[in-house]
This record gives structure tokens, C-alpha cells and sequence, in this order.
């Protein structure tokens, strides 16, 4: 399969801060790639570096085979943006911004982004002024993919989005990748990545530290469980739920049994349908502990750190 984004060591510095360091990717043309990571991780840096508004301080980056610092507004022609923090001019609604934007592109048929709008339940003929953050996003979302572009590069883009329309926002670049479209779609939220991803590179620190599965990782992963039985949980069914490899942590109160688990599930889910349940939490870990499960605790940012 062709390859849409690749980097080269790519690298940049901020001085004696912190910035990314010998990013070495390949994204394949069809693909949704998660870019997972803390903020201050260096998420953002990469992607401005990758669509050429900074200059690397080393290695490079290409975009479609067009070198995105010496051939950007080549490259740009094909790229959808949504960064995580942009700026529009309160006096347009949202419809005269994406109309000028597809001018520039040399768009005149603005349907898609009507469609866009409309299962995002963005309003169009409203002054930006008037809008909260969260609509504003919706704009964003709708400039950066009304034009169908090859590449969609977009940086945190369910924040200040309610779970109704992210859950539409997901849909959309499901069906993005459906057509075609390569997606790079960097996150702090596991679970959005979890559920679209093909891939998912995890940066840390300024260094991308895996590129795996996304099913993969979290399923690695220790679950929180919290369960409630009717009756006072046995010293002999706690033996045997401690004997179950990837089961620790157990807390036993009364009714009440806690633990975390990575593994073997089918074996706990048997042992504690044995007795009869109340309740049953499982809770997926934090991005924190995904980190610390496999890669060592999250280093600290300085000030100044990578976005």
C-alpha cells in the first residue's frame, strides 16, 4: 500500500526546551493513525512541523511524496487542517468562512459542507462572535473536511465537543477513511482512539516510544474492576480470585471486592458468576496508565515543553 505521511528524524528544538526527536513514521494512503499522548507530549509540534509552519531544526517530513517544508503549498493543496487552537474572525459566520476558503481552493459547491454541518449541528449563519467554543470547533470541522481532502491532519478535535456530536464527529471520519482519505488524528482521549484507529503511535516526552494496535495496547492493559455481590464475598472464592493470573490489587469489604486485571477475564467473569452480583464496574485505564503499565511513569514536562 502507498504511503501518505511519512518522517524522516524528524526533529525540532526549542532552545533548551523541549520539542520532538528523531520522529520516524509511515502512514499508509486509506489509514486512520491515532497519535496518542499527554498534553505537552509534542502531539501539536509534530503536526505543524509535519504541515510545514515550523521548519524543522533536523530530519524531514513528506505529505503525498511532497516535502512539506520545500514543496508546502503543493503539498497544502491536498490537506484538510484542524489545529487545536485556531482563530476566526468574529465578524464572518461560519458560512462566509468556508466560502472563502473554498474560493481559495477553487470550490464552488459548498453542499458537503451543508452536510457537514448539518449532523454536527453546526450553524452557519451565526457571527463567530456569537459562538461558544464548542460551536466554533464545529466550524473547524467543517473547513477542515468540506473540501475532501487527501490528507486530514487534526489536532484534539472532540474538545469542547458534547458526546452527541463527537460520537457524529467519529462517524464522519469513518466514512473519510471509507473514501479513501488518510487521517492523522492525534488525541489525549484513549477511547476515541481505541474505537477508530487502525494504528495508534504513542509519543512521550517529545519521542514517539511505539506505534501499535490500538485493541492491542488497551487490551494489555489493566482493568479497574468494582464488584457488589449479595452477600459477604468468601475467603475461599478471594483464594481462588487471587490465583488467577493477571488478577492483583484485591480489596475485599464485606459485599464489596475490588482488583485489577489484564488478562484472563473469562476465567474471573466464571468465578464471580458463582455468587450472585449486584453490580459490576470495569473501568478502562487512564492514558497516565497505559503509559506506566508499559513504557515507566510519564516523565515530567518543564516549562516550555512540546504541545
Amino acid at each position: 500500500m502507498a504511503t501518505a505521511i511519512q518522517t524522516f528524524d524528524l526533529t525540532k528544538t526549542y532552545g533548551t526546551n523541549r520539542g520532538i526527536f528523531d520522529i520516524n513514521l509511515a502512514i499508509e494512503k486509506g489509514e486512520v493513525f491515532g497519535f496518542l499522548g499527554p498534553n505537552g507530549a509534542g502531539k501539536s509540534t509534530t503536526l505543524r512541523t509535519l504541515l510545514g509552519f515550523m521548519k524543522p531544526t533536523s530530519g524531514r517530513a513528506e505529505i503525498l511524496g511532497f516535502d512539506s517544508h520545500v514543496q508546502t503549498t503543493e503539498m497544502l493543496r491536498h490537506v484538510g487542517n484542524l489545529p487545536t487552537e485556531f482563530s476566526l474572525d468574529d465578524r464572518m459566520t461560519g458560512r462566509q468562512m468556508v466560502s472563502l476558503f473554498g474560493k481559495l481552493r477553487g470550490i464552488n459547491d459548498l453542499s458537503f459542507a451543508d452536510d457537514i454541518a448539518a449532523r454536527l449541528d453546526a450553524d452557519l449563519d451565526r457571527p463567530m462572535r456569537r459562538l461558544s467554543r464548542g460551536n466554533k470547533q464545529k466550524i473547524g470541522i467543517v473547513q477542515a473536511m468540506f473540501h475532501r481532502p487527501d490528507v486530514l491532519l487534526l489536532d484534539e478535535p472532540t474538545g469542547g465537543l458534547d458526546p452527541l456530536v463527537q460520537e457524529s464527529f467519529l462517524t464522519l471520519v469513518t466514512e473519510a477513511r471509507d473514501r479513501g482519505q488518510t487521517i492523522f488524528f492525534s488525541s489525549h482521549v484513549l477511547s476515541e482512539i481505541e474505537r477508530i484507529a487502525d494504528r495508534v503511535g504513542i509519543i512521550r516526552a517529545g519521542e514517539l516510544i511505539a506505534v501499535e494496535d490500538p485493541h492491542e495496547l488497551t487490551g494489555r492493559a489493566h482493568r479497574h474492576v468494582r464488584v457488589e455481590f449479595d452477600e459477604p464475598f468468601p475467603t475461599d472464592a478471594r483464594s481462588r480470585l487471587d490465583r488467577i493470573d493477571g488478577v492483583a490489587d484485591i480489596i475485599v469489604e464485606d459485599r464489596v471486592v475490588r482488583f485489577t486485571v489484564n488478562r484472563n477475564m473469562d476465567e474471573v467473569v466464571k468465578l464471580l458468576s458463582t455468587r450472585t452480583v449486584r453490580t459490576l464496574d470495569v473501568e478502562r485505564p487512564s492514558l497516565e496508565e497505559i503509559f506506566m503499565t508499559f513504557y515507566g511513569p510519564l516523565a515530567e514536562n518543564p516549562d516550555g515543553g512540546a504541545a
